[in-house]
């Protein structure tokens, strides 16, 4: 990945199941006694590689107190043996597969998930190898138990993740089924226009009330005072206050208004509507409430190169100081970034990132970002991704609920999906696996 921003996935590690304290039980190997007795065996062949009598029984010893801890009935010994052993031996089929893929867990990767976990548990980073040396874990052990299962989150998102669509549908769907929810946390200032039809009224002073609001509907959408006529028509016990009805909870609304309010937009009104007192029309006046998302907002651009072979990191840093004093001497950054960047996704837009807010690129990327000013061109930083040099174009403060709230619908609809479509990927893996059990 070229690109100095983190797929949502990504940001932060939260899509990993990252392991409690005390939770890793490092792998061993197989040795000889002095005696020539054998202390580990094989339990499973898993393609090229095993599967050891001691990673089982450790793996089998940590769910147990688990499941004690938890006051779990536990099932028979052998079923439960059984149970384990396959878990490793999916997880040692992810691991190959991975393996297989070019998947590669850096050292800076590794370090910010153990950062996430000393920070759970209010401890500085420092600190996390003595707490987990008090809770019985090595800490050595525990970085390649973290290891892999980063490795295996990174494959799911690859094999998985990125594979499950999210359709436009499905994201308004599940935006309109939340609007109520969220409708309950608001306030709404609302106007009412009543037109009495009770049940007693005959037919034609039903078709009379149904008439006079439906000719009342178009009479404001055309642009007449909603007040004025509520003072006219209205049968409602506010229509001397021009309808209004004042600020309401969401949570205390009648039915008839939560259903239509939380839909409109301030200062539309809803197409009449009927129930047992007779024709209601509703204007939302204001709403309030809701926690709108305020956002600071950088809108930047880059040039990237890669290190590889050929180019080590002080090459590429002395190009890009090069290139950045012909930019600074006129030269036209987006000109040189469409020739020069090695991020395919923002060259063909002359380095351009879009607009961001905070969380949307790593750290020391996003750290640089906010130390320059307007138009300024920094020197080159380093990141996982390669060498950059950094323009920052604007700066805003932007209202990012809506972005926020689909953002968040997508997430939802895709971790929704997410637990068949690995079921279905596990059990394929193992379908083409040469698997054979030693137990």
């Amino acid at each position: 990945m070229k690109h100095a921003r983190l797929p949502t996935f990504l940001r932060p590690l939260a899509a990993l199941a990252l392991v409690s304290l005390g939770a890793v039980a490092g792998a061993q190997t197989r040795e000889l006694s002095s005696s020539g007795e054998l202390l580990d065996s094989i339990v499973a062949l898993v393609n090229d590689g095993v599967v050891l009598r001691s990673e089982l029984e450790a793996e089998t010893a940590r769910i147990v107190a688990r499941l004690q801890k938890q006051g779990t009935q536990l099932p028979p010994a052998p079923v439960l043996e059984r149970q384990v052993l396959d878990r490793l031996v999916i997880e040692q089929l992810q691991v190959q597969r991975a393996e297989k893929v070019g998947i590669k867990v850096s050292d800076e990767t590794l370090n910010q998930g153990l950062a996430t976990i000393a920070e759970r548990n209010n401890v500085p980073l420092a600190e996390l190898p003595a707490l987990l040396a008090r809770e019985g874990v090595d800490y050595a052990g525990y970085r390649r138990e973290l290891r892999q299962q980063i490795t295996i989150d990174q494959l799911r998102q690859r094999d998985v993740l990125q594979r499950i669509s999210v359709s436009p549908k499905e994201v308004e769907t599940y935006l309109a089924r939340q609007e109520g929810k969220a409708s309950l946390r608001q306030e709404f200032l609302i106007s009412h226009i009543l037109l009495a039809a009770p049940s007693s009224a005959t037919p034609e002073q039903v078709l009379a009330a149904e008439s006079l609001a439906d000719d009342l509907y178009k009479r404001l959408q055309a642009g007449e005072d909603f007040a004025k006529l509520a003072v006219a028509y209205s049968s409602g016990q506010q229509a001397l206050e021009g309808g209004s009805l004042g600020w309401r909870k969401g949570s205390e609304l009648p039915s008839l208004f939560a259903d239509v309010v939380p839909g409109l937009n301030i200062g539309q009104v809803a197409e009449p509507v009927r129930n047992a007192s007779g024709f209601h029309l509703i204007k939302l006046d204001d709403r309030r409430g809701g926690e709108a998302v305020m956002e600071k907002q950088t809108r930047a651009r880059h040039i990237l190169l890669t290190t590889n072979e050929v180019l080590d990191d002080g090459s590429a840093r002395e190009q890009l100081k090069a290139i950045r004093e012909r930019i600074l001497a006129g030269e036209d950054f987006a000109a040189v970034a469409k020739a020069v960047s090695e991020d395919p996704q923002s060259a063909l837009e002359g380095g351009d990132l879009g607009w961001a807010g905070p969380g949307n690129f790593v750290p020391a990327f996003e750290e640089q970002l906010n130390t320059l000013e307007i138009d300024e061109i920094s020197e080159p930083l380093n990141t996982q991704f390669g060498w950059h040099i950094i323009q920052v174009r604007e700066r805003r403060v932007y209202d990012a609920t809506g972005d926020k709230q689909r953002q968040e619908a997508i997430l939802a609809i895709r971790n929704s999906k997410l637990g068949d479509e690995v079921d279905i990927w596990t059990r394929r893996l193992r379908d083409e696996a040469f698997v054979e059990y030693r137990l």
